[in-house]
Parts: structure tokens; C-alpha cells; sequence
């Protein structure tokens, strides 16, 4: 799977990204929208994200080539919480020149979903 479990995206992320289950924990919605952003999934990310916070447009023309993902750390966001902090670095190429995004992304659990609130970064 793209977001590094070392799973296969059917039994990892594929499972979410296709709507046979639903994310039990904010890291596991953090690394399905990962590989959704590899994919080019809009409407994954739509469906994800908390909709008084999600932007207009998500996916642009010039898409960076995600090049792996690391979770440096996770405040609650369990399947008993209603809200979740994830931190990560996202590595990624555009014109072949890397770069990496450090952020800590906000979660809040609603009817039973985890959705994505907005993410705080770059981190220094």
C-alpha cells in the first residue's frame, strides 16, 4: 500500500478507498487519504473531509508525485474518541525536485465516521 504499512492495498487503504469499510482510527483515515492523494482520488478526499472545511478545489493540474509517508505521531483519534491529532511527513517530487510537507492534521469523529478537520504545517 502507498501509505508504507507494508499491507497490500487491498487488505490496507483499498479497503476504504473502494467503501467496503470505514476507517476505525484517525491514523488509518490519515494514511487512506495519503494514498488517496497518490491516486488521484478526489472523490475519496471529498467524502473524508469534515464539509464546512473542505476546499473548492483539491487535485490540481500539476499533481506532486507522493513519494512516501511517515507517522512521527497520534494524540487519541481511537475508535472510542471523538476527536484525533495525527502528525506525518509526506515526501514528494514536482519537476523531479523533492520536497516534504510536516503537518498535524485535526480529526473529529462524526456519526460513527472519522473525517479530516484541517491540517496545521508546516511544522518547524
Amino acid at each position: 500500500c502507498p501509505c508504507g504499512t507494508g499491507v497490500a492495498y487491498v487488505s490496507c487503504c483499498g479497503r476504504f478507498l473502494e467503501g467496503h469499510d470505514l476507517a476505525a482510527t484517525a491514523e488509518q483515515l490519515m494514511r487512506s487519504r495519503y494514498t488517496a492523494y497518490v491516486m488521484h482520488d478526489e472523490a475519496y478526499l471529498r467524502r473524508t473531509w469534515a464539509r464546512q472545511h473542505c476546499p473548492a478545489s483539491l487535485l490540481d493540474a500539476q499533481s506532486p508525485q507522493w513519494t512516501g509517508l511517515k507517522i512521527l505521531r497520534t494524540e487519541a483519534g481511537r475508535a472510542g474518541d471523538t476527536t484525533g491529532l495525527v502528525e506525518f511527513v509526506a515526501r514528494y517530487r514536482i519537476n523531479g525536485r523533492a520536497y516534504r510537507l510536516h503537518e498535524v492534521s485535526e480529526f473529529i469523529r462524526d456519526n460513527g465516521r472519522w473525517l479530516y478537520v484541517k491540517g496545521v504545517g508546516p511544522v518547524k
